[in-house]
C-alpha cells in the first residue's frame, strides 16, 4: 500500500478523496483496497515479519482509511477508532489528572457525558462555556489548562467558534486546540489550516455517509501528540474493524458530491422554514439572519447539511406534534447519511444534558434537529409542510 505516491502536491479535494492512501493492491492490482479480515499475521522467521504482527496494532485497510482522512484534513497523521466517542476518549487520555479543559457548552451530548461523568471522576477538570467569543474563551483559561475543545457549528444550536482566533489565544498559553469537525467535514472546513492542533470526526456520519458503520478519527500534524495517540490507540485497543474501515473508504470517495447536495438542500429548507408560520426560529449558518453568518462564510466554503428549528412556542408538545407527523424524514438519532433524519435532541442525543443548561442557551424543549439528506428537495419541503400543519 503506497500511500499518496501517485498524487501531486496540489491534487484537488475529490482526487484526494478517491485516491489518497489507496494505491492498487501490490499482490493483485485490485483498485479497491481489500478488506484484510484477519486478526494476526504469519512471521517469516523468528523476529522477522512483513511489518504486520497483530490486527489491533496493524491492519492495511485501517491504515488506508487513516491516510485518506489525514489527506482530506491536510494533516500528517490520522488515527481511526471504533466510534467517534472512542476517538474522544483517546484524545482525553492524552491528559493527566489535574489538567483542565475548556470546552464548548453546546457539545454533542455524548461528548459532554464522557467529560462530565467519566473523566471528571478520573481527575480532569472541565469548564463549559460558549466559545463564540474569544475574550470569554481566554478568560476561562487557567494555569493548568491543557486543552480547548470545541465543536463548530455546535450540535444542535449551530453556534460557531472562530477557530483562528481561539487558536491564537490558546497557543499563547501552550494550550492545544481540538475541533470536532463532524458537521462540516473537511470538504467545507479544515481546522488544521486555521490553527487547530487536532481534528476529531465521528466517521459514522458524513465521512461514511451511508448510515451503515460506526467509526471515529483524529487527525494532527503535531508529532508529539501523534506519538501519544499512536501509543494509546494500540494500548487501549479501541480500533475499528476492517469491514467498517472499508465501508468508510467507500464513503469518502463520494464526499464532495454528497456534501454539495446536502448543502444545497439544507439551504433551501432553512430559507423555506424561516418564513413559515408555525416556526419561531431556524438555526442554520447559511442564513443571512444567523448572527455569525459572516464568520461562517469566512472560515468555511459552505454551510453543511445540519440545521435545527423551533416549532410553535418551543414547548415539548409543539415539538412532539411536528416530530410525530414526519414521514419522509426518518425519526432517528445520528446524522450525515444520504437519507434525511429528524431528531428530537432533548429526549435523544442530548438527554444527558441538564434541562436548565439546555434552556440557558435557547435550546427549547421542542427543538427539532434535521440532518438534511440528498433526496429531491421538493419532497423534503412537502414533508415539513404537512408536519407543520399541526402548529
Amino acid at each position: 500500500m503506497g500511500g499518496e505516491k501517485s498524487l501531486g502536491p496540489k491534487a484537488g479535494f475529490s482526487t484526494r478523496a478517491i485516491h489518497a492512501g489507496q494505491e492498487p493492491d501490490p499482490s493483485t492490482g485490485a483498485v479497491v483496497v481489500p478488506i484484510y479480515q484477519t486478526s494476526t499475521y504469519a512471521q517469516e522467521a523468528l523476529g522477522r515479519n512483513k511489518g504486520f504482527e497483530y490486527a489491533r496494532t496493524h491492519n492495511p485497510t485501517r491504515f488506508a482509511l487513516e491516510r485518506n482522512i489525514a489527506a482530506l484534513e491536510g494533516g500528517r497523521h490520522g488515527f481511526c477508532f471504533a466510534s467517534g466517542l472512542a476517538a474522544t476518549n483517546t484524545l482525553l487520555e492524552t491528559l493527566s489528572a489535574g489538567d483542565h479543559v475548556v470546552a464548548g457548552h453546546n457539545l454533542y451530548g455524548g461528548t459532554f457525558r464522557i467529560m462530565d461523568r467519566v473523566f471528571r471522576r478520573l481527575g480532569l477538570e472541565f469548564t463549559f462555556i460558549a466559545t463564540d467569543d474569544v475574550d470569554r474563551v481566554a478568560a476561562a483559561f487557567r494555569p493548568n489548562t491543557r486543552m480547548l475543545f470545541v465543536e463548530t457549528p455546535t450540535n444542535p444550536m449551530m453556534q460557531l467558534t472562530d477557530i483562528a482566533a481561539v487558536s491564537r489565544v490558546a497557543h499563547e498559553r501552550t494550550i492545544r486546540v481540538a475541533v470536532d469537525n463532524t458537521f462540516m467535514t473537511p470538504f467545507f472546513q479544515r481546522p488544521l489550516e486555521l490553527g487547530a492542533d487536532v481534528v476529531l470526526h465521528s466517521v459514522t456520519k458524513y465521512l461514511n455517509g451511508h448510515s451503515d458503520m460506526l467509526g471515529g478519527a483524529l487527525v494532527t500534524s503535531d508529532e508529539a501528540l501523534a506519538d501519544s495517540l499512536r501509543f494509546l490507540q494500540n494500548a487501549a485497543g479501541g480500533v475499528p474493524g476492517p469491514m467498517d474501515c472499508w465501508l468508510a473508504l467507500r464513503g469518502t470517495k463520494t464526499l464532495a458530491v454528497r456534501m454539495q447536495r446536502h448543502d444545497q438542500n439544507a439551504g433551501a429548507l432553512a430559507q423555506h422554514l424561516e418564513g413559515k408560520p408555525g416556526v419561531s426560529r431556524v438555526f442554520y449558518p447559511g442564513l443571512a439572519s444567523h448572527p455569525q453568518h459572516a464568520l461562517a462564510r469566512r472560515q468555511a466554503s459552505g454551510f453543511g447539511g445540519m440545521m435545527s428549528f423551533i416549532p410553535g412556542d418551543g414547548s415539548l408538545e409543539a415539538g412532539r406534534r411536528v416530530f410525530d407527523r414526519l414521514r419522509l424524514f426518518s425519526r432517528a438519532e445520528s446524522l450525515g447519511g444520504v437519507e434525511s433524519l429528524a431528531c428530537h435532541p432533548a429526549t435523544m442525543t442530548h438527554a444527558s444534558v441538564p434541562r436548565e443548561t439546555r434552556l440557558s442557551m435557547g435550546f427549547a424543549d421542542g427543538l427539532i434537529r434535521l440532518s438534511v439528506g440528498i433526496e429531491d428537495v421538493d419532497d423534503l419541503r412537502a414533508d415539513l409542510d404537512q408536519a407543520l400543519e399541526t402548529i
